[in-house]
């Protein structure tokens, strides 16, 4: 006797958007970011299980300590939407979330281990397979994978079972801006499977993780393998048209360095990748597994300038960081975009608009995210997600997170490093942000050092404002927030004393513009429904862009005076009732010329990156 499909009385159907995107009416059962979802290490062979999921949802009493029967799913979901969103087929918040899928293990992969992989569940997850208890998993922004080869029965279909528990800023994990109750600058929570679920096969022993980093001149590959049994890794450099630059080969788990000649750098002008092929090798010379990577070489860090002040240098040379803060919400999926188009598309809007730069503020995005990030050219500064914070007091220290708070929020922080580590366009990290859940700053600025020194670390982006505890002097970077601004964060006199005696600098951060700007524009036909709010409000779209070039002439000019290092407008799209994004919340709208804006991001990027001519500027 078969597993019992999922109650499929009540059929998915997707809620209508209160803002509609572009793509919204592109996603059905059949297209659930059907994308393979890990591009920096790819197998031939794999199942995407996103799609529709039988549903159960409870908000009130006990946790249900083992999976419902097949007839309380009375709902569906379209996974990997999360349940508050449109696309989800939900639409509301549940506490508590069961979801069942009968899937159908292909004949071939009999005789290898299954991996389920899971890309992003929030806040906690449990697995069932065949009703036996296969992995657990706490906090929603990184990846998850179990072994579910010992709970499968072959043949005939096979059933996954997964509980959420999701209670926003009730529990104690970092959740960025998602609130139970929305309204300003937190926004509707995103629960549940949010980013692809997917299964593959493997051999007994197989790459479980790449790990690299490079130089100007080289790269280090290190392959975590699983169950290596005296294996060797190969590692295959190759330039995009197929030829191969370098190879080594080492003992799995082992470092690989591989010199490459005549190396091509990665820069946003020239965002140039190399593909990588890992084999591992067992004693006889067999392959037990293969599978294909990519990077690019570049470095981050800072120099003096000519004036003794210390400024970032990409590959070396000072290069100006401009940007906008992206918090990749979206008015049909919330946390998810709706298609892989879409989540392309405010990338590439930014690079038409003339930036070399992103934060991405207070979410860890899917992997294909830094994928499009590393293909189009724009460096990434990675926010941790905060913990809750309280804004009944607007400024000045809130109340230590409770310890068990502190604990998830450095396991996760650690989780995120590691699964991001070998992501090119990632050039900082962005532990804390204006205060919020802020504890320990110096020492924490130090464990994220320590875990990636290769990035630039911003201990606390937004020390001058809101609920930060003050200047710890920890980390890479002075980070100012002044709205409307733009800042003028101060050099201090004692570093530049130092300088010209050739002594070491007290103080040898660079100095950053972490927010600015945030010039609001109401679009009545496409607005989240509530009160709008901006830092500053323009009255008219030639209002908008007056103000946006007044505002970029003065960071210009404190950019030439002063050596500011980077500049991060606020922001990439209106996110709900934030209207002070560049392009409307629902992507039909961009509400400034794309050329005058770019040409002056342009000149502001030229005005701190020495040998950069300006742009011929039309404001």
């Amino acid at each position: 006797m078969g597993i019992p499909p999922a109650n499929a009385v009540v059929m998915w159907n997707p809620k209508t958007a209160l803002l509609p995107t572009p793509w919204t009416k592109l996603v059905g059962p059949e297209n659930a970011l059907p994308e393979y979802p890990r591009p920096q290490m790819t197998r031939a062979a794999w199942m995407n299980l996103n799609g529709v999921w039988g549903y159960m949802g409870r908000s009130a009493g006990s946790v249900l300590a083992d999976p419902p029967p097949p007839a309380a799913y009375n709902e569906q979901i379209l996974v990997p939407y999360p349940v508050e969103s449109a696309l989800s087929g939900i639409a509301r918040h549940d506490d508590e979330m069961w979801y069942r899928k009968v899937v159908k293990v292909p004949s071939n992969w009999l005789g290898q281990h299954v991996l389920l992989h899971f890309g992003a569940v929030d806040q906690m997850a449990t697995v069932w397979v065949n009703h036996q208890q296969v992995g657990h998993h706490e906090g929603g922004y990184t990846e998850f994978t179990v072994d579910i080869t010992k709970a499968l029965k072959f043949p005939g279909p096979q059933e996954i079972t997964v509980r959420v528990e999701d209670r926003n800023e009730a529990n104690p994990f970092p959740i960025g801006k998602q609130r139970n109750e929305p309204g300003g600058l937190f926004y509707t929570g995103a629960s549940g499977i949010w980013q692809t679920v997917w299964m593959e096969p493997v051999q007994p022993t197989y790459i479980d993780k790449l790990d690299i980093t490079t130089s100007l001149t080289s790269m280090a590959v290190t392959p975590r393998v699983a169950g290596t049994k005296g294996q060797r890794a190969v590692v295959f450099v190759v330039e995009p048209g197929g030829r191969v630059v370098s190879v080594a080969s080492a003992g799995a788990g082992d470092t690989i360095r591989l010199p490459i000649p005549n190396p091509h750098l990665w820069t946003p002008d020239d965002p140039h990748l190399y593909d990588l092929k890992v084999a591992l090798v067992n004693p006889t010379g067999k392959v037990v597994d293969a599978v294909s990577s990519y990077a690019g070489l570049r470095t981050i860090g800072t120099v003096l300038d000519p004036q003794g002040r210390p400024r970032i240098a990409l590959n070396g040379k000072i290069t100006f960081l401009h940007g906008p803060l992206d918090q990749g919400y979206w008015p049909d999926g919330i946390y998810t975009a709706p298609t892989d188009d879409a989540l392309k598309s405010d990338l590439m809007r930014i690079k038409e608009f003339g930036m070399n730069f992103v934060r991405k503020h207070g979410k860890v995005e899917p992997a294909r995210w830094y994928y499009w990030a590393d293909k189009l050219g724009l460096m990434v500064w990675q926010d941790m997600p905060s913990l809750d914070v309280s804004l009944a007091i607007p400024v000045g220290p809130a109340p230590e997170p409770s310890p068990a708070a502190k604990a998830n929020f450095e396991k996760e922080l650690l989780a995120v490093i590691d699964q991001l580590r070998s992501v090119t366009s990632i050039v900082g990290w962005v532990p804390f942000n204006e205060g919020w859940g802020e504890f320990d700053t110096a020492r924490i600025a130090g464990v994220v050092k320590a875990a990636d020194p290769t990035r630039m670390v911003d201990a606390n982006s937004g020390v001058n404002c809101c609920k930060s505890r003050g200047d710890t002097l920890a980390g890479d970077i002075y980070d100012d927030h002044t709205y409307v601004g733009p800042g003028e964060p101060e050099i201090h006199d004692d570093l530049l004393k130092a300088h010209s005696k050739g002594s070491i600098p007290v103080d040898n951060r660079v100095r950053v513009d972490g927010e600015y700007g945030g010039l609001g524009l109401v679009l009545d036909g496409n607005r989240w429904p509530g009160p709008p709010q901006a830092y500053e409000m323009a009255d008219s779209p030639a209002r908008l862009i007056d103000r946006y070039v007044e505002v970029s002439r003065r960071l210009e000019d404190i950019v030439r005076r002063t050596g500011l290092s980077a500049a991060i407008y606020t922001q990439t799209t209106d996110v709900e009732n934030e209207v002070n994004g560049l392009l409307s919340y629902d992507r039909w709208q961009v509400k400034m010329p794309i050329p005058v804006v770019a040409d002056r991001n342009r000149a502001v990027i030229a005005a701190g990156t020495p040998g950069v001519p300006p742009p011929d500027v039309r404001r």
